[in-house]
């Protein structure tokens, strides 16, 4: 039987990348007491009123069919936010998905295909590589240096730049990284961007966690407004991943050809649900502040535990739910690390290779478990890098 192409570009861009977390939960169903430290996912509920109001609205009958670009509440209140940080912002230049991974798929399918290219951060989330596939477009990775914390550099940008460019794909705050942005840094990547022609699609879904400083996007400059698209959710910002309720905002024009790319893909979202995500948009809730205070003191028990171990460099985020680990001086690459770790100690995280080449050398950790328990995880992963040490030391005795 035959099969069509995309069937190819992806398959070796699904599950694949996390090998190392399917493997933990294989381990875990059989009684191996793992310490999971794999995937980015809230470690508290949604707040109660939240989950009151998509339990009332399906009560009250909002289970039937949406329309294509959002129901009007919801829009309504992206609306309002997005318009206190742009002005002229409509309902033509919002459109709802369930989540912000379809959000991003349908985004890409409406800006690139086959003979194009995607400039992406280099690392980057482990989805996107898929995505752009997805398309037909080729990626092209832009290098993110360590040495400058992980933020994107205009120049590295202008480098990358071919005449086959098309987009650049921005993650602010960053995964894996949790580098964040600055308004002038996006000032000067927005210089090559209008010099080239290229869209920004930003995927902002980590803004509402930025532990000092204050967030920026290139949606909210007024040169780069009209040639930026930015995807986020409530899946962090409200620790509720589960409900799949995102959306895209962008220039009217580009809302207005994508509406059609949406609504052959899904032809709206579940009501009940965009009742809920309204609520969370109008309304006050304490529970991205609490996740903040978590992710940012478990970020610095990590830094204070790894402090001056010859074999693991920590690197502080600036945002988000992860931190990185450069394991390079153990002997070891992030995936030679990772596998080990899982099967000699019993912590899982992910490998940097999942993120690209320039993460190759890193692992990943995941802030979302208590704080006993991610000590616990360091303890075990500074005690494996010893063993490892140690055994390097014996074989160069020994020979």
């Amino acid at each position: 039987m035959r099969y069509a192409s995309i069937t190819d570009r992806l398959a070796h861009l699904g599950s694949g990348k996390w090998a190392v977390h399917l493997k933990a939960r294989e381990m875990a169903s059989k009684g191996i007491p793992v310490i999971e430290l794999t995937i980015g996912e809230p470690d508290i509920p949604p707040d109660e009123a939240l989950l009151n109001e998509a339990s009332r609205a399906m009560k009250a009958g909002r289970t039937r069919y949406s329309n294509g670009r959002g129901e009007p509440r919801v829009v309504e209140a992206l609306v309002e936010k997005y318009g206190r940080r742009q002005a002229g912002i409509g309902e033509g230049n919002i459109l709802c998905f369930p989540g912000t991974q379809t959000a991003l798929f349908a985004v890409m399918l409406g800006l690139v295909e086959g003979g194009d290219a995607v400039l992406v951060c280099d690392p980057l989330y482990a989805t996107y590589e898929g995505v752009i596939a997805a398309t037909g477009a080729a990626m092209v990775p832009v290098p993110l240096r360590a040495q400058k914390g992980f933020h994107l550099q205009a120049e590295d940008l202008e480098q990358a730049v071919t005449p086959e460019s098309r987009v650049l794909l921005l993650n602010t705050p960053h995964n894996p990284t949790g580098a964040t942005l600055t308004r002038d840094e996006l000032t000067a990547i927005g210089e090559v961007c209008i010099r080239h022609d290229l869209w920004i699609v930003c995927d902002e879904v980590y803004e509402d966690l930025i532990f000092n400083g204050d967030f920026a996007s290139p949606f909210d400059l007024p040169d780069l407004t009209d040639r930026t698209i930015v995807v986020s959710s409530i899946s962090k910002s409200h620790a509720a991943p589960g409900f799949r309720s995102g959306w895209a905002i962008g220039p009217e024009e580009f809302c207005t050809r994508l509406l059609a790319v949406s609504e052959t893909m899904l032809f709206g979202g579940q009501p009940f649900i965009a009742d809920m995500t309204a609520k969370a948009l109008t309304e006050e809730f304490d529970t991205a502040e609490r996740m903040r205070a978590l992710y940012a003191r478990r970020a610095a028990l990590i830094m204070d535990r790894l402090d001056g171990h010859t074999a693991l460099r920590p690197m502080m985020p600036e945002a988000g739910m992860f931190l990185l680990i450069d394991v390079g001086a153990s002997g070891l690459d992030g995936t030679g690390f990772a596998d080990r770790l899982l099967e000699e100690a019993e912590v899982a995280v992910m490998p940097g290779a999942s993120f690209g080449d320039q993460a190759a050398d890193y692992i990943r950790l995941s802030l979302t478990v208590p704080d006993e328990v991610l000590a616990e995880a360091v303890d075990r992963i500074a005690a494996f890098a010893d063993k490892l040490e140690n055994d390097e030391g014996t074989q160069k005795w020994a020979s």
